[in-house]
C-alpha cells in the first residue's frame, strides 16, 4: 500500500487545498500598525485610552491625536481590526471625540519641533519604527524620581570624585557589573542603580532581576539587568564608574612598607617676560615627579615647560603609595581657574602654551596639600577674587 501525503489524499477525494498566503504590508500600513500597537501598550499600562489635554504627557497627547485619525479612517479600522482587543478604535466609547482638538504637527510645534510638512492625514507622522520601539524599549519607561533629592548629593560626589580622579570611568564588560549602588553612563546621562529586586528566570531561560535605576536628570526607570546591559553594549559611550580608591592621596607619615612615589614642587620662574616680572611672587609651577627635582628642573632655560628660563625651588611635599598622575590632575583642576594664560617662543620660535604655571600664592598651595592629606579637597575651588581656596557651592 503506498502511503499519502495529506495533501495527497485530500486531492484522492477531491477537496481543493487553499494555499494560505502570508499577508505583507505596505510602509504606509506599516507604519499604521505600528502607531496602533505604541496606543494598546499605553492602554494596557493605564488602564484607559489616551486622552487631551494640557495637564497630559506629550506622549499621551501624540496617542490621543493618532487615536482619533485612526477611529475616523475607515480604512484604518479595517486594517486593526484584528489588534483592537481593547475596541478602542469604537467611535461609541465615551473618551471618542468628534474633533481633534489639535493635531500632531501643531502640537509638536508649540513644543518647537518642526514638522514634517507632509499634508495626507492618512499618513501617520512621528511614528517610531519597530527597530526604533525595540531600542526605546530597552532604557524602559521613565517617571519623575519623587525622593529624588536624596539621590543628588550622591551624583554631586560621583561627579567631584571623577574629577579628582578618585573615581574613572571604564567600558562596560559583564553583567555582574550591574548591582546596587553602582554608577554607569548611558545614553549621556549618569545612571544610579538604587535598588535590586529578586532574581527570577525569564521565559529565555536566563537569570533577570528588576532594578530601580535613578538618572541624574531627576528620572527613574523600573528596567531589568538585561534591559540596562543591552543599553549599555549598545551604547558606544556607555561607561561603568569605577567605585573611589580606599584612603588618602598621600599622608605625611611613613608607615613600614609604604613605598613613596614621589613629590610635589612648587618652583618660581626667574623669567623677565612681562607678566612674570610683574608678579613673581604669585606665579608657580605645580608639579609632581618620581625624581629629585633638582634634576627634573635641570636644564630649565632649554625647555618651554619652564618659560626657557631658570627656576628656584620653593617648596616640596614627600608622596607615599599614590598615583602621580591622578593627583596632578587633581591639583591642576584645584587651581584651573588660576591657570597662567602665556605663550612663549621655544629654541625654534614655535609658540608654547605651559599648562603649570598658575597665579596663586604659596599659602594657597600649602592650604591644598593639606586638604589632600585629609581627604577634603574635592570640597574646595579656588577663588581667583579672594585668592583662596572656598567651599563648592
Amino acid at each position: 500500500m503506498v502511503d499519502l501525503t495529506d495533501d495527497e489524499l485530500l486531492a484522492e477525494l477531491g477537496v481543493e487545498i487553499e494555499q494560505q498566503k502570508a499577508r505583507t504590508y505596505t510602509p504606509r500600513e506599516e507604519r499604521i500598525i505600528a502607531g496602533f500597537e505604541d496606543i494598546v501598550r499605553f492602554c494596557e499600562e493605564h488602564g484607559r485610552a489616551p486622552q487631551h489635554g494640557e495637564d497630559r504627557d506629550i506622549f499621551e497627547r501624540l496617542y490621543a491625536v493618532r487615536l482619533d485619525r485612526l477611529r475616523a479612517l475607515a480604512d484604518c479600522r479595517e486594517l486593526l481590526a484584528g489588534l483592537d482587543k481593547p475596541s478602542l478604535l469604537d467611535a461609541r466609547r465615551e473618551d471618542a471625540v468628534s474633533e481633534v482638538e489639535i493635531d500632531d504637527d501643531a502640537l509638536l510645534a508649540q513644543l518647537g519641533v518642526e514638522p514634517t510638512g507632509e499634508e495626507d492625514i492618512r499618513v501617520l507622522r512621528h511614528v517610531p519604527t519597530a527597530e526604533e520601539r525595540r531600542a526605546a524599549d530597552e532604557i524602559a519607561l521613565r517617571e519623575k524620581c519623587e525622593d529624588f533629592a536624596k539621590f543628588k548629593p550622591l551624583f554631586d560626589q560621583v561627579q567631584q570624585e571623577l574629577e579628582t580622579g578618585a573615581r574613572e570611568t571604564r567600558p562596560f564588560e559583564v553583567k555582574a557589573e550591574i548591582r546596587p549602588s553602582a554608577f554607569f553612563i548611558v545614553g549621556g546621562q549618569t545612571a544610579l542603580v538604587a535598588e535590586m529586586g529578586e532574581i527570577f528566570t525569564n521565559p529565555q531561560g536566563r537569570s533577570d532581576a528588576r532594578l530601580r535605576v535613578i538618572f541624574d536628570n531627576g528620572t527613574q526607570s523600573n528596567m531589568l539587568i538585561r534591559s540596562l546591559q543591552r543599553a549599555l553594549n549598545k551604547d558606544d559611550a556607555g561607561r561603568r564608574i569605577t567605585e573611589p580608591e580606599a584612603g588618602p592621596l598621600f599622608s605625611g607619615k611613613v608607615d613600614e612598607g609604604d613605598e613613596a612615589s614621589g613629590i610635589i614642587y612648587v618652583l618660581r620662574s626667574k623669567s623677565d617676560h612681562p607678566v612674570v616680572a610683574e608678579h613673581r611672587d604669585l606665579v608657580h609651577k605645580i608639579g609632581v615627579t618620581n625624581m629629585k627635582v633638582e634634576k627634573r628642573i635641570a636644564g630649565a632655560h632649554l625647555q618651554p615647560t619652564f618659560l626657557m628660563a631658570n627656576v628656584e625651588i620653593v617648596a616640596q611635599y614627600r608622596l607615599f603609595n599614590i598615583n602621580r598622575t591622578k593627583l596632578e590632575k587633581l591639583i591642576h583642576r584645584v587651581f584651573g581657574a588660576a591657570q597662567l594664560d602665556l605663550e612663549i617662543p621655544d629654541r625654534f620660535g614655535t609658540m608654547i602654551k605651559p599648562r603649570e604655571w598658575f597665579l596663586v600664592p604659596l599659602g594657597a598651595i600649602d592650604e591644598a596639600v593639606e586638604r589632600i592629606r585629609d581627604g577634603s579637597i574635592i570640597k574646595y575651588r579656588y577663588d581667583m577674587d579672594e585668592a583662596r581656596l572656598v567651599l563648592f557651592q
